[in-house]
């Protein structure tokens, strides 16, 4: 049973950062590319970012290159999300995704992630 439990949510405002993570139990997940989603209230789940099984390759939506560090730690079974500058319009959902075939790291669809966990609230204040 593959579990993801995300965590690192909050509060902050405008211009302030913070650190995502989750963590994956249930299968090697080294195995497996992960990958940032996020949904804002009347809104479509959005790509965020990607990083391969070694962590090799990474993407990045254009809205938060620059700004967002996905990273992982294959030992800990743990992906991270590190978040600078933070805009109101990042408020949202945010969730973590394990997908299992090897598309390329530029497939941002959200069908093409196998596992989900149960999301975490951002919200930035102006």
């Amino acid at each position: 049973q593959v579990q993801l439990v995300e965590s690192g949510g909050g509060l902050v405002q405008t211009g302030g950062s913070l650190r995502l993570s989750c963590a994956a139990s249930g299968r090697t997940f080294s195995s497996y590319t992960m990958g940032w989603f996020r949904q804002a209230p009347g809104k479509e789940r959005e790509f965020v970012a990607a990083i391969s099984r070694s962590g090799s390759n990474i993407y990045y939506a254009d809205s938060v290159k620059g700004r967002f560090t996905i990273s992982r730690d294959n030992a800990k079974n743990t992906v991270y999300l590190v978040m600078n500058s933070l805009k109101p319009e990042d408020t949202a959902v945010y969730y973590c995704a394990e997908r299992e075939k090897s598309y390329s790291i530029t497939n941002s669809r959200a069908s093409s992630y196998d596992y989900w966990g149960q999301g975490t609230q951002v919200t930035v204040s102006s």
